[in-house]
């Protein structure tokens, strides 16, 4: 495994272009996907990114000295549909790329969700989910087989529908409305109107809902089809990429470069120019070595946040009172906070299985969101759960997550995204001061025991063996990622914020486009690819070109 900063010194340093085709803002997994298809087909590509690393949220970071170094992956853990033919290996290949390996997880149980008295392992495959449920709760077998019903109905439509090139044809449609009754009733519901009419047994309840921190709204508030659509993704199986979460971005961006782009990190954006209605190119920010830079370009596509990109990349002034009203109001995903520990040994005695552990205070899992999303929530707040998962045991034959005879463990939960929460200021943020802070400190180090005293809770003796210990807060992702109320997950997937409630791939302005986890294809690693995938497709559209066949 090679250091996740092999390339930021040349990326870093890389000169600024005059002019390009296209203008990449963000490096995240969408912008990279668009970029490498469009460098593929003939374009000069410009990606511009203010952190160190290309990848966004699929990143890694190294700890320790040199010869005793642990890496940390920061937001891909697990990933499905990474069967042969499965949907990531066909976006990854449609770029080029075709030699990233896919280590399984646990297919008897690649998440463990962990209530009081309750243990469930979520295996692989709809009909070996749907029997577990079964046997674990026998009184509630016809709820179950709605709940499968409606996956069901979700995955056949996802068949017909959906896909490059797809159109919505008379004979798909009348599929639809012949064989998805459920699918029809509960397009615009939330995923608790689903259970509730499934079931009232809140513990079935909260299984069925185990993996929702994979989106993080509370169930009155989520999208019953993104829960359904998460779900079908890890059913088909789950995977972690061999040699760490950053190797999908690491190949894109070596794609990108061997087709004549440019990787520019440390080149924050300060804003999108416009000139008669028209996105004209970008002006990076002066960092200290140098002045702010225009770099002219055809089109510009931004995989920043959407919200920003909107209210201060494009301006305000550049758009219909409407759009700007909307995106002021638009709601985000939550929060998250991650504790990254080193330990001796591994997580288990008796050998690590390969599978993530969610562990949940309580059945109630409105309560669990409802109290982690309040504008109220104060400095006092402690987490209801934690997400608990090993790159060492995921990724076993893989030299370099952590020295020999060692382990790397990651440690999340939901919190509060709100500054006053933290005891820091929005100038504190704006300018880094906060790390400084003595009750920003405090409060790190209050939550940081939390996730520790959850982890020995769930393995006892390992409090004594964690040799490295290290935790980012949301204002931590902030930072680096620029992300709107320190989220990685964009836009909150409610009903009105899902599917057409989401921005399309094109901008509101001509030659502005958008890819990233708040367009219309989600969030995560296959909604951020499938962004990118449908942005180049639409630039190549509008400017005449050919995408380059795949892998």
């Amino acid at each position: 495994m090679h250091s996740p900063i092999e390339h930021t010194a040349r990326r870093v340093r890389n000169p600024l272009p005059e002019q390009v085709d296209v203008a990449v803002v963000g490096c995240g997994l969408g912008g990279l996907q668009a970029a490498a298809l469009l460098a593929r087909a003939g374009q000069k590509v410009a990606c511009f990114d203010s952190h160190y690393v290309a990848g966004g949220c699929a990143t890694m970071f190294e700890r320790g000295r040199a010869d005793q170094r642990f890496r940390f992956d920061v937001g891909l853990h697990y990933i499905g549909d990474c069967h042969p033919g499965g949907g990531i290996p066909k976006l990854l290949g449609n770029a080029g790329i075709a030699d990233i390996e896919y280590a399984p997880m646990d297919p008897d149980g690649f998440d463990t969700l962990v209530f009081p008295g309750l243990r469930f392992a979520v295996p692989a495959g709809l009909q070996r989910y749907r029997d577990r449920l079964v046997e674990v709760f026998p009184a509630e077998t016809r709820g179950i087989d709605r709940y499968i019903r409606f996956l069901s109905e979700v995955e056949q439509a996802i068949q017909k529908l959906d896909g490059p090139g797809k159109k919505v044809g008379f004979g798909a449609a009348l599929h639809v409305l012949l064989h998805g009754r459920l699918l029809a009733r509960y397009q615009h519901a939330t995923v608790q109107r689903v259970l509730d009419d499934c079931t009232r047994d809140r513990r079935l309840q909260a299984v069925l809902l185990g993996e929702s921190g994979d989106y993080a709204v509370a169930p009155s508030r989520a999208s019953a089809l993104l829960h359904a659509g998460l779900m079908l993704h890890y059913l088909r199986g789950a995977w972690y990429p061999v040699g760490g979460g950053q190797v999908p971005a690491d190949r894109l961006a070596d794609q990108i470069e061997a087709h004549g782009g440019t990787i520019h990190l440390r080149a924050g954006i300060e804003r999108i120019v416009v000139e008669n209605g028209r996105a004209a190119g970008v002006v990076v920010e002066a960092d200290g070595k140098r002045p702010a830079h225009t770099v002219r370009a055809n089109v510009v596509l931004s995989n920043a946040d959407i919200k920003k990109t909107f209210l201060e990349l494009v301006g305000p002034e550049h758009l219909p009172s409407a759009m700007v009203t909307r995106a002021q109001e638009w709601q985000m995903g939550g929060a998250l906070w991650m504790t990254y520990l080193g330990i001796q040994g591994s997580l288990e005695s008796g050998g690590d299985r390969s599978t993530n552990y969610w562990q949940f205070d309580s059945f109630d899992m409105e309560a669990f969101y409802r109290a982690a999303n309040s504008p109220q929530a104060t400095r006092d707040y402690r987490p209801g759960g934690a997400y608990i998962t090993s790159a060492s045991a995921k990724d076993p034959g893989t030299l370099g997550h952590a020295p020999a005879g060692h382990s790397a463990v990651e440690v999340m939960a939901l919190v509060p995204s709100a500054l006053g929460s933290w005891g820091i200021t929005a100038q504190e943020l704006h300018s880094g001061q906060y790390r400084k802070n003595p009750a920003y400190i405090q409060r790190k180090l209050e939550l940081e025991e939390d996730m520790i005293a959850r982890l020995e809770a769930l393995f006892p003796g390992v409090r004594q063996r964690i040799v490295l210990r290290e935790s980012a807060t949301p204002v931590t992702h902030s930072r680096y990622t620029r992300a709107s109320d320190g989220t990685g997950y964009g836009l909150a997937a409610t009903p009105a914020q899902f599917q057409r409630g989401r921005p399309g791939y094109r901008g509101p302005l001509p030659g502005l486009y958008l890819a990233g986890g708040s367009t219309r294809s989600g969030h995560g690693v296959f909604g951020a690819l499938t962004s990118g995938q449908r942005s180049a497709e639409r630039i190549a559209a509008d400017l005449g070109l050919r995408l380059a066949p795949g892998a």
